[in-house]
């Protein structure tokens, strides 16, 4: 399946697959983490306090891009929020994954941002991954934190939470988490002893992702 993605029951199953396929990676424990994809003028969005193994697609929420209503036999997650001013300030993603890996959860502890320490840092857009400021979960404080912090990125930390990625597809959402993860586990192996990647160097490994990089996924 490939965008624009559409509300039938193999979208809501792929959306909980997403869920099973971190969890089996170790990507994410329990019911924590939220995944999301674009809809038209909606978004489905997993359901709170579920665990993934219980999930059925009926059980996915929708909820209204333009005013936030929601619908569905359960309440969305939490995240929604952040989820929706995603879609909101980047036209181009149809997919939105939260999780909280241990490694960047740990870096995200730090409340450091991971600098160019590796040539995939370009896989999230530029020549580093920020943090978001903290705040309390499924606020609109942490929207507006997030928003700020993915700003011409796909990806970032959440200050004392975890992460969050983006994607054309929810392929390349997922491919980014796990990116990050291996990203953040190097970087807080070697921290400050890292050579940074100049800026020239991450934007020539830019211009190849635009040649290769991501086309190998859908």
């Amino acid at each position: 399946m490939t965008p624009p993605y559409k509300d039938t029951t193999a979208v809501r199953q792929a959306v909980i697959d997403a869920c099973l396929s971190m969890a089996m990676k170790g990507l994410n424990h329990g019911s924590s983490g939220n995944v999301s994809v674009r809809v038209d003028d909606t978004m489905l969005i997993t359901p709170s306090g579920i665990a993934y193994d219980q999930m059925r697609p009926e059980m996915v929420a929708t909820i209204k891009l333009q005013d936030g209503t929601a619908s569905g036999p359960h309440k969305p997650s939490t995240e929604w929020h952040f989820h929706r001013a995603l879609y909101h300030a980047k036209p181009g993603v149809h997919a939105v994954v939260h999780a909280h890996p241990t490694h960047a959860t740990a870096q995200a502890m730090t409340r450091k941002p991971i600098p160019a320490c590796t040539y995939m840092i370009a896989a999230f857009g530029g020549d580093d991954v920020r943090v978001a400021e903290y705040a309390l979960f499924g606020t609109p404080a942490l929207s507006d934190a997030v928003v700020a912090a993915m700003e011409g990125r796909q990806g970032c930390l959440m200050a004392n939470h975890g992460a969050v990625v983006t994607g054309e597809s929810l392929p390349r959402a997922l491919w980014r988490m796990e990116e990050l993860e291996a990203l953040a586990k190097a970087y807080l192996l070697v921290g400050d002893a890292a050579h940074i990647l100049s800026r020239a160097e991450i934007d020539e490994t830019l211009a190849a992702f635009e040649d290769y990089g991501l086309k190998r996924l859908p």
